[in-house]
């Protein structure tokens, strides 16, 4: 039988390296999409060798950190290997499928928002409302797409569960790899605003079941949009 290898008392230069290139992109030092500096530029600046720095970036590539691109140099893929994990496996599977475990994060967020939300959090949660409604008088599709995902964020950021918010930013990550639906008419949109604004009612005033049940109904109403561009027929 073979032996387990005893662990090494120190890390190799390369393990330290791995973990501080890691730790810099967890920190934002290198935002996911931008092209990390060149390989001579790294080796003056970190004081290591080239089978080093080379060494690092392979392991980073191999954990979807990095991504080489041939003749373009080398970029952040993804913040961490959490994100990488999900963003690969979100981008492979269906959609309803992703809007499904995005209910499922977001009504047990919301329920538990409503039960440790703070005052300072509902106003951001009004704020953002209001940015929602200028977003869409503007009619700007991009602007209104990130208010709306700010919003949900913020949500679940009030849920004061730490691993459920890192989850859940490394899914808003998939979803947008994902193509929308048809574009929202002025039902939708309203039926879309009049949900938010129930659904912060409810955060407002510890109604954990009517924010759940809130939360629920907007991914319903946004799976059934992009599935038949019609309203959804729903009893109110």
């Amino acid at each position: 039988m073979n032996r387990i290898s005893a662990p090494r008392r120190t890390a190799s230069l390369s393990a330290q390296l791995v973990e501080s290139l890691r730790s810099h992109i967890e920190a934002g030092g290198w935002p996911v999409g931008t092209r990390i500096p060149p390989e001579q530029a790294l080796v003056e600046e970190l004081g290591v060798g080239r089978s080093t720095l080379r060494e690092a970036i392979g392991a980073l590539v191999h954990l979807g950190l990095l991504e080489p691109r041939a003749g373009d140099g080398t970029y952040v893929r993804s913040a961490s290997e959490l994100q990488s994990v999900m963003v690969r496996r979100a981008g492979s599977a269906k959609r309803d499928d992703v809007l499904e475990l995005r209910t499922v994060l977001e009504e047990y967020a919301s329920g538990a928002a409503a039960l440790r939300r703070s005052e300072e959090q509902v106003r951001e949660l009004r704020e953002l409302l209001g940015d929602a409604e200028t977003a869409a008088v503007g009619e700007d599709a991009s602007a209104a797409a990130g208010v709306d995902a700010l919003f949900h964020r913020s949500v679940v950021r009030a849920s004061g569960n730490s691993l459920l918010i890192e989850v859940y930013d490394h899914l808003g990550t998939a979803l947008a790899l994902h193509p929308g639906g048809p574009s929202w008419d002025a039902t939708h949109a309203r039926e879309h605003a009049g949900l938010h604004g129930r659904l912060v009612d409810a955060i407002e005033a510890h109604d954990a079941g009517g924010a759940r049940e809130a939360a629920a109904a907007i991914v319903r109403l946004t799976r059934d949009h992009e599935a038949t561009g019609e309203r959804p027929a729903e009893e109110r």
